[in-house]
C-alpha cells in the first residue's frame, strides 16, 4: 500500500491508537510497523486473531499476558562468549516466566481459540533453566548465597571476619575515646577506620586512608588491624570472582538455548500484538468484516474511526455491484470528504487485520493499492498551484490503476475553469467506469449529477444539508443527487430576494428545472425518511413492551414454581415428623400394654395423641372439596379458587352471558369460566397451602426442541419439561439441540451429569437425530 494513501487517508493515526494497547516495546513497534496486507488468506487469519483475542478479554477477564523485555540482544552477547548482568539474566527469566503463563492459560481445550492456541503452542517451557535464574538472583544486584557452595562458604568467612574486626575496633573506640573526633567506626576505601584527631596521629599508629575536608580529622586504620582487613580484601576478591563465575555458567545455559528463547520473545512480541488490535476493536466497537472474492463492498453504519463515536454520523454505502463509480454531491462542509476518508481508512483497517467500527454483516474487498487524492497539496517550491498538484497526482493514479485499486477523489476537476473541470471529470470518471475501477468522487459540478443519472455503472449519492438549521445532517443517501442550496442557504442569511431572482435568471431552463426535481426529490426522501424512523421507533417500542411482559410472565411463573416447591418442602417435613411421631407413641402403647400396672387412663391418652397427629395430617393431605359456584353468587372482590392449579384469586368483573369473568392471581389477570373456579372459605386462608403431584402433572411429549434459544433459556426450558416428564411418568426422552457449533450440545449434557432425574444420556443414533439430539433415561 502506497505511503501517500496511508498518510492522507490518516491510517498512521490508527497505527498509534493500536501501539498505546501494545505492553512491551516490540509489541508497540510492531504496531507502529503495521500495514495493510493484500493476501486474503493473511488478512483472514489477522482478523480470526483478532476476534479470539477479543473472546478471551470478554470472557477470561484481561490479557494473558505480562511485560518482558527484548532480550535477544543479551542472548547475542551470550552466544559470543560474554557474561551477562544479573540485569540482562533477570529479564531472561522474567521473559521464560511469561512464555510459560502465556501458554498455560492460552494452550487449553477451547473450541473458540484454535489460532491463539497454534500460536502459543509454539512457546518453549525452560523451566529449569528459569527455576535456576531464580533460585541464583535474589535482586537486580544480589546473588544468594544458595548459588553455590563456595559462595555460601566465602560469605560465611566474610561475616566471621566482619564481626572480629568490628570487636576489635570497639575495643580500641573504648580503650582511644580521648584522641577520636567520634566514637564511632568507618570506612574508608574498603577498609575499617578510626576518625583520629590530627594532633592525636602518633597515638594511634595505622594507615591513613582519608582526611576530613577541614583537615582537622584523619581515618587510620590501626595497625593492629591491617592483617585482618587484608584478610577481609581477600575474601571479597574471592567472592566477586565466585559471582562472575555463576554468571559466567549462568549466560552459558541462556546461549545454549538462544534458539528457543529467541522463538519465544518473537511469539510474545506477535501475542502481544493480537491483543492489542483486540483492546482496539473493543474501545471502537469494532466487528470483524466479511472479505469478498469479487471486487464489490458494502459499509452499514460505518462510523470514522477518528471521530467521537458519540458525535460521528454513521453512513451506508455500496459499490461495485449494479454500479463501480460513486459521485457524491452536496453543499461544502456536509462530510463528502469524511465519507471519503471512511471508505479508505476502514478498507486499510480490514487489510490490517483490524477490526472496523461498523454493524455486522459489513462486506469489503482486497485491493492490492488504495489510491486519494484528498486535500489542497499545492507546493510553493515547485510551481505548483491547487489544480496542478491535484491533476500530478491524478496522472499517477491513472497509470498505476487497476481493476484491483480502489479510487478516491476529492472535488474532482476543481481549481479551473467549471467548464473544462467538469469536463475533465467526465473523461477520468468514463476512464475508470469503462475498466470497472472502484471509484468514489465528490463535485459541486451539476454535469457530473446529469453524467451519474445518463451513465451505466455510475451512481449518485448525496450528503443532506437542513435549510431551516444551515446545518448538514452528514447523512448519506445513495442513489439520488445531492444540490448545493446556495441560493436558499445565501436568502436564509440575509441576501435580499431580488439577488437570489436576479441569479436565478442567470440559470438555464433547463438547470432550473433539474435542480427543482432533485430538490423534490430531496424533500419527499426526507419526509420518507422521517416516516421511517418514526415506525421503527414503534417498533422498537412494541418490542421493549412485549419483552417486559415477557420478563413479568417468567417472574409470575418462577414465583409461581418457588411457591409449589416450598409448599411440597412444608408438607414432606411435616409427614416426616407425623411419621416419626405416629413411631414413637406407637412404641409408647406398645410399652404400656406390656407393663400392666400402667393405667388405662394413659394409654387412652397416648391413643388420643395419636388419632390427633393422624387427623392433622390428613388435614393437610387432603384438599378441600370444591364447591361449584354459581353466577348469582359472584360479586366483584370476593375470594375464589382456581381449580387447577388450587390457587386463590380476586374477582375483577361480573360474568357474561358466555360465563367467563376476569380475575387476578397475584400480579397475573386472567379470563376464565366460571367452571373453572369454586368457593373459598376464610378458614382456608388461614392455612398453606399444598399442591399434590396431580395438580402440577401436565401431558409431555417424548422431545423438547430448544434450538433457537440461548444457553441458559434452553437449560431452563430443559429442567422445566424434564421435571413434567418424570411427574408423568416418561422413562426416556428427547432433547433437540441441534448441531451448530456444539455450544448447546455441551451445556445441556454437562447440565444432565449433575441433573437428580436423570440417570443416564447418549447421542442420538441414525433415524434418532444423531449428534442434534441426546437422548435422556430417567430414573
Amino acid at each position: 500500500m502506497n505511503d501517500r494513501a496511508i498518510r492522507i487517508l490518516e491510517f498512521d493515526k490508527i497505527r498509534n491508537m493500536l501501539s498505546e494497547y501494545a505492553i512491551s516495546d516490540m509489541g508497540r513497534d510492531k504496531c507502529l510497523a503495521l500495514k495493510p496486507d493484500k493476501n486474503k488468506n493473511a488478512i483472514e487469519n489477522a482478523q480470526q486473531e483478532t476476534q479470539e483475542a477479543i473472546y478471551v478479554l470478554r470472557f477470561k477477564g484481561r490479557s494473558p499476558i505480562n511485560s518482558f523485555q527484548n532480550v535477544k540482544p543479551h542472548l547475542s552477547r551470550a552466544e559470543k562468549g560474554a557474561t551477562l548482568s544479573i540485569r540482562a539474566l533477570m529479564e531472561i527469566s522474567t521473559c521464560l516466566g511469561v512464555s510459560r503463563k502465556v501458554r498455560a492459560q492460552l494452550v487449553q481445550e477451547d473450541e473458540f481459540t484454535p489460532s491463539l492456541r497454534k500460536i502459543a503452542s509454539g512457546l518453549y517451557l525452560l523451566k529449569e533453566l528459569e527455576n535456576e535464574i531464580n533460585e541464583c538472583i535474589i535482586g537486580e544486584d544480589s546473588i544468594a548465597d544458595s548459588a553455590s557452595p563456595e559462595l555460601m562458604n566465602i560469605r560465611r568467612q566474610i561475616r566471621h571476619c566482619n564481626e572480629r574486626i568490628q570487636n576489635r575496633l570497639n575495643n580500641m573506640v573504648n580503650s582511644n575515646m580521648n584522641y577520636l573526633q567520634e566514637p564511632i567506626i568507618t570506612i574508608r576505601n574498603g577498609r575499617y577506620c578510626l576518625p583520629v584527631k590530627l594532633e592525636s596521629r602518633r597515638n594511634v599508629p595505622g594507615i591513613v586512608h582519608d582526611q576530613s575536608s577541614s583537615g582537622a580529622t584523619l581515618f587510620i586504620e590501626p595497625l593492629a588491624l591491617v592483617e585482618m582487613g587484608n584478610e577481609l580484601k581477600q575474601l571479597n576478591i574471592q567472592e566477586q570472582q565466585e559471582i562472575e563465575r555463576i554468571l559466567s555458567h549462568l549466560s552459558a545455559l541462556c546461549a545454549d538455548n538462544e534458539f528457543e528463547i529467541s522463538a519465544n520473545v518473537d511469539i510474545l512480541c506477535h501475542i502481544d500484538f493480537v491483543f492489542s488490535k483486540a483492546q482496539l476493536a473493543l474501545s471502537m466497537e469494532g466487528i470483524r468484516p466479511n472479505i469478498r472474492d469479487d471486487k464489490s463492498l458494502n459499509l452499514i453504519k460505518a462510523r470514522h474511526p477518528l471521530l467521537p463515536k458519540e458525535s460521528v454520523v454513521p453512513c451506508d454505502i455500496w459499490l461495485g455491484d449494479s454500479f463501480t463509480t460513486l459521485v457524491i454531491t452536496g453543499p461544502n462542509t456536509g462530510g463528502k470528504t469524511v465519507t471519503l476518508k471512511t471508505v479508505g481508512l476502514i478498507s486499510m483497517m480490514a487489510q490490517a487485520g483490524l477490526h472496523i467500527p461498523a454493524n455486522a454483516g459489513t462486506q469489503l474487498t482486497v485491493f492490492d493499492e488504495i489510491y486519494a487524492d484528498i486535500g489542497d497539496e499545492q507546493s510553493i517550491e515547485q510551481s505548483l498551484s491547487t489544480f496542478s498538484s491535484h491533476m500530478s497526482n491524478i496522472v499517477k493514479i491513472l497509470e498505476t490503476a487497476n481493476e484491483d485499486s480502489l479510487v478516491l477523489f476529492d472535488e474532482l476537476g476543481a481549481g479551473t475553469d467549471p467548464t473544462e473541470g467538469s469536463a475533465l471529470a467526465r473523461a477520468i470518471l468514463g476512464y475508470l467506469t469503462d475498466r470497472k475501477i472502484l471509484t468514489i468522487a465528490t463535485t459541486h459540478y451539476s454535469e457530473l449529477k446529469a453524467y451519474a443519472l445518463s451513465t451505466e455503472g455510475v451512481e449518485n449519492a448525496s450528503v443532506e444539508f437542513d435549510v431551516e438549521s444551515l446545518r448538514p445532517t452528514y447523512k448519506l443517501s445513495v442513489g439520488i443527487p445531492g444540490k448545493s442550496n446556495a441560493f436558499e442557504i445565501s436568502e436564509r442569511l440575509g441576501l435580499p430576494k431580488r439577488f437570489i431572482k436576479s441569479a436565478r435568471q442567470y440559470l438555464s431552463s433547463e438547470e432550473l428545472r433539474f435542480e427543482d426535481v432533485i430538490a423534490s426529490a430531496e424533500h419527499h426522501r426526507q419526509i420518507a425518511r422521517r416516516e421511517k424512523e418514526k415506525a421503527e421507533q414503534m417498533y422498537s417500542e412494541a418490542l421493549e413492551i412485549k419483552r417486559k411482559s415477557e420478563e413479568m410472565y417468567r417472574k409470575a411463573e418462577e414465583k409461581y414454581e418457588q411457591a409449589i416447591k416450598s409448599a411440597k418442602s412444608e408438607a414432606k417435613k411435616l409427614l416426616d415428623k407425623t411419621k416419626r411421631e405416629s413411631a414413637s407413641i406407637i412404641e409408647e402403647l406398645k410399652r404400656m400394654q406390656k407393663e400392666s400396672k400402667i393405667p388405662w387412663h394413659e394409654i387412652n391418652k397416648q391413643a388420643d395423641r395419636l388419632g390427633e397427629i393422624n387427623s392433622l395430617f390428613d388435614t393437610h393431605k387432603k384438599p378441600d372439596n370444591n364447591q361449584p359456584l354459581s353466577p348469582e353468587e359472584i360479586e366483584i372482590g370476593d375470594t375464589v379458587k382456581l381449580n387447577s392449579t388450587g390457587t386463590q384469586a380476586t374477582v375483577l368483573s361480573l360474568p357474561d352471558k358466555a360465563g367467563r369473568l376476569s380475575v387476578q392471581a397475584g400480579q397475573i389477570k386472567l379470563d376464565v369460566s366460571i367452571d373453572m373456579l369454586s368457593g373459598s372459605q376464610e378458614s382456608a386462608k388461614k392455612q398453606r397451602s399444598f399442591v399434590s403431584k396431580s395438580t402440577v402433572n401436565k401431558a409431555a411429549s417424548l422431545s423438547c426442541d430448544v434450538r433457537g434459544l440461548n444457553l441458559e433459556e434452553a437449560i431452563l426450558e430443559t429442567d422445566r419439561y424434564l421435571d413434567n416428564a418424570t411427574m408423568n411418568g416418561l422413562k426416556e426422552v428427547s432433547i433437540i439441540h441441534g448441531k451448530g457449533s456444539g455450544i448447546l450440545r455441551k451445556g445441556i449434557q454437562k447440565h444432565l451429569k449433575k441433573h437428580k432425574q436423570v440417570e443416564e444420556y447418549r447421542l442420538g443414533r441414525f433415524g434418532e437425530g444423531e449428534d442434534g439430539v441426546t437422548v435422556v433415561k430417567l430414573r
